[in-house]
């Protein structure tokens, strides 16, 4: 049987449920104990009425402010 399900059509199912864009943030923390260097990730959604530069701008500084 034939597939039935095209990747455009997963696109627009997951559209209509508010719809959000996805970011990986990736970022650099030293550790206070070792003073090793160490990567995080963490994953954004944003929704797509919003301006995703701005997003991220605060994130950012959210995550600057807790490194201080």
């Amino acid at each position: 049987m034939a597939k039935k399900q095209t990747f455009e059509s997963k696109l627009h199912r997951h559209a209509k449920g508010g719809g959000v864009k996805a970011f990986k943030l990736v970022y650099s923390t030293k550790s206070p104990k070792s003073g090793a260097w160490k990567f995080t990730q963490r994953f954004l959604h944003v929704p797509l009425d919003e301006d995703e530069k701005n997003h991220l701008d605060t994130m950012i500084a959210s995550l600057e402010a807790e490194q201080k």
